[in-house]
């Protein structure tokens, strides 16, 4: 797969970018949560990094995110959730699936079983803090214009005609990736049939009387509502249809039509913190990697906002690519590891995609959506379809296939008790872990790569597990034999003793 070639082509002459030396080991387009991430994560290891960002300023409007359970776990294995959480709201894991009012089911498998709701623009710009604070630079204002790679790296001309040199290229350069057209990557999928406009702004309207509107219309337009963030300010959702031209911003105006068109009211919104539009559109790469260019986050896969995955998928994309691509650059990587991101993350993704498809299908007011709506709303009563529908909205529930094995392989760990406290707080540096309960294995030739924890103690219910950076099981046993076996398969060879 590293010798597939692309035919992008640069402007500018080649013999400049053959003269060019490689300054950089990764560029990354894009210092959104996932690009910003993806730097800090390579930072870990060294790694030398560039982040492009095509916007001279951060985002501006004040939109509310929010991290789901695994997010935060991830979070919390970098050290990074304390920060986060000093600017988000906690709030209940529930009515993720399709807006359904459920209750979280009881005992979730997690320290973290909660939603973290942030403003986007305080996110993206903790994340890139801690990106500059790991060593990663950042150039606002550059946007991708062209790429070309070679056997030793990517060339990539800047807009202004600039070239820089890296050994690899990750698009995280959003939905209209740039990396992705340069590629000629296919992104396959369905365009937006329904439009919706999302804003935040002031309400005149008493509580109580917004309270009881939405609780009426609600009951057949999913895509409506009105959430309170205090001081006056609401979110305020409700469908697009026979609003202006898809292409131009809406406006004021625009929200206070269909208001009054579907409530018969506008609750007097006015002085916008922000407004946008999106749609259902739904696609998917058709591949994550083509020699040493990749795409994460949105340049991936987008789909629509119900369930609120979309920086949640990205986030978890740049973990899981992270550790892989500073280990190809580090020169300890198996051979396949680097391909092991898009078997793993590409599923994900298509996942994704197909529960927003389905949630999507439960909004229309119509009569058959509103019969499988009630008969859903049934259905999880059931814990164990409500439990289903909540881990695969907040990942929780994700098995990578890593071959025959217990049920913890390929699973995240969760943080659990060890005799240092806990085990998250010992992955924060982005090295793989060996949590021994037998006190009688050893990392050996790999202790460079992966830290090791003799506990007894440890409040784990297997001899002994061997858990990625990415917080993933990758062994489950007690044999000191499998376990090298396992070691060589995820952290390469063995350093000799003289490295």
């Amino acid at each position: 797969m590293h010798s597939q070639q692309v035919p992008a082509i640069l402007s500018s002459p080649a013999s400049r970018a053959d003269r060019a030396p490689i300054m950089f080991d990764v560029i990354i387009a894009g210092c959104g949560p996932t690009g910003a991430m993806l730097a800090a994560e390579l930072r870990l290891h060294d790694v030398r990094v560039l982040v492009l960002e095509k916007e001279t300023e951060p985002t501006s409007y004040v939109r509310i995110v929010g991290l789901h359970i695994r997010s935060l776990e991830l979070m919390a294995m970098r050290g990074l959730l304390e920060r986060l959480l000093e600017h988000g709201r906690k709030r209940p894991a529930a009515g993720f699936f399709a807006g359904i009012a459920k209750p979280a089911p009881k005992g979730l498998d997690s320290a973290y079983a909660y939603l973290l709701g942030i403003p986007q623009p305080i996110i993206e710009r903790l994340l890139a803090e801690h990106a500059i604070e790991m060593g990663a630079q950042v150039r606002r204002g550059c946007a991708v214009a062209g790429l070309k790679q070679d056997d030793e790296g990517v060339t990539v001309e800047l807009a202004d005609g600039e070239l820089l040199r890296s050994r690899y290229l990750v698009g995280c350069d959003g939905a209209r990736s740039t990396v992705r057209k340069l590629l000629g990557v296919g992104f396959p999928g369905e365009p937006s049939r329904a439009d919706t406009l999302m804003g935040e702004m002031k309400v005149s309207a008493p509580g109580e009387e917004i309270a009881a509107k939405v609780a009426e219309i609600s009951e057949t337009h999913r895509r409506f509502w009105l959430r309170p963030f205090g001081e006056g300010i609401y979110s305020v959702v409700v469908p697009a249809a026979g609003v202006s031209d898809r292409a131009e911003p809406p406006t004021l105006e625009d929200f206070q039509h269909q208001l009054r068109t579907i409530a018969g009211t506008d609750f007097g919104v006015h002085s916008p913190r922000w407004l946008s539009r999106f749609g259902d559109a739904t696609r998917l790469a058709e591949r994550y990697r083509v020699g040493r260019v990749l795409l994460a986050g949105d340049a991936a896969h987008i789909h629509p906002p119900i369930g609120g995955q979309g920086l949640n998928l990205g986030v978890q994309d740049a973990f899981n690519l992270g550790w892989k691509l500073a280990a190809q650059i580090r020169g300890w990587a198996p051979e396949a590891l680097l391909d092991t991101y898009q078997t793993e993350r590409h599923p994900v993704a298509a996942d994704v995609l197909d529960n927003t498809r389905a949630q999507m299908e439960l909004t229309p007011a119509e009569p058959g959506p509103q019969a499988m709506r009630r008969l859903l709303t049934e259905l999880m009563d059931f814990d164990e379809v409500n439990r289903h529908l909540m881990e695969k909205i907040t990942a929780i529930g994700i098995r990578y296939d890593f071959g025959e094995g217990p049920d913890l392989l390929g699973r995240r760990l969760h943080d659990i008790s060890v005799k240092q406290g806990n085990l998250y707080s010992l992955l924060h540096r982005g090295r793989g872990l060996l949590l021994d309960r037998t006190e009688r294995l050893t990392a050996g030739g790999w202790s460079d790569r992966v830290d090791h924890l003799a506990d007894p103690t440890a409040v784990l219910d297997v001899p002994c597990v061997l858990v990625r950076p990415d917080g993933h099981v990758a062994w489950v046993g007690d044999d000191q034999q499998d376990l090298d076996d396992h070691l060589s398969r995820w952290f390469g060879k063995p350093a000799s003793p003289s490295a």
